[in-house]
């Protein structure tokens, strides 16, 4: 068990799609199949938008932050992408039906409620691509909700950490960070936090345990 009094570590802040959802390769692979979309243009599109080279205003980012609405990106998405047919894919609900398999993974949230029930203050940190969040879940797994969308910031900038880990109330060198996105772990670390990579449920609880020096 965590001894409350020497832990190093006072909160666990997470990602949700790919962290607290299931993989985001599988929930997108399952919509690319479904609607017989080409994958190369997928890939090439958003390899563009949301790669290490990509610009800071891209359709992605813009999105993030709220600046550009989602029906305003499902129509630029679109246009960018075809099916195998070669028919255009259609614009309204394009986010709703990509995300549409986008489940919590059952292991993650068992994990964030032992961290909760052990003390840890539980935080969610999220990019947003629209507003599909399961809100009574939120609420029920964690003390602190940072969504990109509603704070005009996204990661990786350095703000919406120093944001999040004011809105914690612990230090930044005291909150362990878990994403899917190395560029998001990397500014996450550049920003003080004790930060580490997703890669599985069983993955993530190692590590956090190990911070903790202690099972949850």
């Amino acid at each position: 068990m965590v001894n409350a009094r020497t832990r190093p570590v006072d909160a666990v802040v997470l990602d949700w799609g790919g962290v607290m959802t299931v993989p985001v390769p599988a929930f997108v692979d399952s919509w690319l199949t479904a609607e017989r979309i080409d994958r190369e243009r997928y890939t090439t599109t958003l390899r563009a938008w949301m790669g290490r080279s990509a610009p800071p205003d891209t359709p992605v980012a813009r999105l993030e932050t709220g600046e550009l609405p989602v029906a305003e990106f499902e129509a630029l998405l679109a246009a960018e992408l075809t099916t195998l047919d070669g028919t255009a894919v259609p614009a309204p609900g394009l986010l709703r039906r990509m995300f549409g398999q986008a489940h919590p993974d059952p292991a993650m949230v068992d994990l964030v409620r032992s961290a909760r029930a052990a003390g840890l203050t539980t935080a969610l940190l999220s990019n947003s691509w629209g507003e599909g969040y399961p809100e009574q879940l939120l609420l029920e797994l964690f003390d602190v909700v940072v969504v990109s969308g509603r704070v005009g910031l996204r990661k990786p900038d350095p703000a919406i950490f120093a944001h999040t880990v004011d809105r914690v109330g612990a230090p930044a060198s005291r909150c362990a960070f878990f994403d899917d996105m190395p560029g998001n772990v990397e500014g996450a670390r550049a920003a003080g936090l004790l930060a580490h990579r997703h890669t599985s449920a069983d993955e993530t609880r190692r590590v956090l345990e190990s911070l903790l020096g202690g099972a949850l």
